[in-house]
């Protein structure tokens, strides 16, 4: 079943409810869009886990038959706000690689607390849910998002930078992503890894 209803969205998750094999790399994308990136990566990567938050019902459901129609049990995803899962539900110390990609920039400076990047709960949510050695991976084609996930991250002494030159591993385009492209955009990105 590739649509994740929690069996209580009052408590932290067990690794086993979501996914049954807990040894399992878990990979998690925050706002999938139409799911393209969540569907090529857990079809490149069978041996890992993917699990995709997105609030939109419309996006939830074109997504959920995706992964249906390519017939992945490595991939689910659940309708959700995102910086309430992160900062409350996921296991602690189960995610190895976070994606954030392309989020809503919030663009209004009056907004600016409204940015996931910029929200203690969700930066606190990141400490706890990623492995020593996970990684926090966010492309955004808007430049104050992305300078103030550099400031916000640079604050945490639990992670470090880490390069990511173009092609370095395998990363599908997002929708999103494609569409900002086409109109002459540039894309920022940056990765972190947890290191205590």
């Amino acid at each position: 079943m590739s649509l994740f209803i929690p069996p209580d969205y009052f408590r932290e998750l067990r690794h086993e409810e979501i996914f049954s094999d807990s040894t399992r790399p878990l990979e998690v994308e925050l706002g999938c869009g139409d799911g393209t990136f969540l569907v090529g990566m857990a079809q490149q990567h069978p041996e890992r886990d993917f699990f995709a938050l997105e609030r939109m019902l419309g996006r939830v459901s074109k997504t959920s038959r995706k992964i249906n129609r390519q017939g992945l049990t490595n991939a689910k995803i659940m309708r959700l706000e995102s910086g309430y899962t992160v900062g409350w539900l996921l296991p602690t110390a189960s995610v190895s690689r976070l994606h954030l990609l392309c989020p809503d920039p919030w663009p209004k400076k009056k907004h600016a607390a409204r940015r996931l990047v910029n929200q203690e709960e969700f930066l606190n949510g990141l400490v706890r849910v990623l492995i020593t050695g996970g990684e926090f991976l966010l492309k955004t084609d808007d430049a104050v998002y992305f300078e103030d996930a550099l400031a916000s991250l640079g604050t945490r002494p639990e992670f470090e930078r880490l390069d990511w030159p173009e092609n370095a591993f395998f990363y599908p385009t997002t929708d999103f992503e494609s569409h900002w492209l086409a109109m002459g955009r540039v894309m920022h990105r940056a990765r972190w890894r947890k290191i205590g």
